[in-house]
């Protein structure tokens, strides 16, 4: 199995393994508003994991919520991925959106992803080779689901945490939007956050694009005195909360799950 953050220096010297698919995460654009100047490039021979309009289910009345294993296979064997294929996702803002992709096989049962610390930008800085974004032609792959139901929280489940306490939510938005002072970016969401949670704004695990060395993130972790309560994490819409789950996957043995319907969900069915 590889390393849950691979370098650009390791991409490089693996990329002619004929297991090895590059998956290309990036989005043209996001509500936070994080934009790039990298244009429509790729990495070489990279394939396009589409998480808002495949890989997102369509019925869902929140944004970026999971899709069903068995749909999640279908896409996968349409995009090539095989049961032995080692899988790397990265996105052009350096991290952003790919340790959501990174999450999501996690939760449908295959370890073998890892996600490009520093993503398309480092990438570039390092001299890898790019090309005009573009499908590339492949087999149809063998991928199976062995779907993680307990690392995917819905919100009955946070309702009845607030009671019970059994996990801590993590809140990866910023200070500003836990706090409440300034908009929610999707128009008419009420401001605030689920009580009781934390907030570690995913910006505060990175530092220029890629992850805080270990001993950062540990330092960070600890300092919220998590121990080794179960962790639940949450965002606007489940994709930045996956920043923060893998930076604490890098250093702590926790328990760790996704809240999927995030900020968006909680902040609609509670008035």
């Amino acid at each position: 199995m590889i390393e849950t953050l691979v370098s650009s220096d390791w991409l490089m010297g693996n990329i002619s393994d004929p297991d090895l698919i590059i998956l290309d995460a990036s989005q043209k654009e996001n509500k936070a508003g994080f934009k790039t100047n990298l244009g429509i490039d790729q990495i070489a021979n990279a394939r396009k994991f589409d998480i808002k309009n495949i890989f997102s289910d369509a019925s869902s009345c929140y944004p970026n919520t999971l899709l069903s294993p068995e749909a999640f296979e279908i896409e996968c064997k349409n995009l090539g991925i095989n049961k032995t294929s080692k899988l790397v996702v990265y996105d052009n803002l350096g991290v952003y959106s790919s340790p959501r992709v990174w999450w999501m096989f996690k939760v449908m049962g295959f370890d073998n992803i890892s996600v490009l610390d520093g993503g398309l930008p480092d990438w570039i800085a390092q001299g890898g080779a790019t090309e005009y974004c573009r499908k590339h032609q492949f087999l149809k792959g063998s991928f199976v689901t062995n779907f993680q139901e307990g690392q995917v929280r819905d919100f009955e489940f946070i309702k009845k945490n607030l009671e019970s306490q059994r996990a801590l939510v993590i809140d990866a938005r910023s200070a500003d939007r836990f706090n409440g002072l300034i908009p929610e970016p999707r128009k008419g969401l009420r401001r605030g956050n689920i009580p009781n949670s934390i907030n570690i704004p995913f910006q505060d695990v990175l530092e220029k694009g890629k992850f805080k060395s270990k001993k950062e993130l540990l330092t960070l972790f600890n300092s919220f005195e998590v121990k080794n309560t179960p962790l639940i994490f949450s965002c606007g819409s489940g994709l930045t909360a996956c920043i923060v789950l893998l930076a604490s996957e890098l250093v702590l043995e926790n328990k760790k799950e996704i809240y999927d319907g995030s900020w968006t969900e909680w902040a609609q069915l509670v008035s």
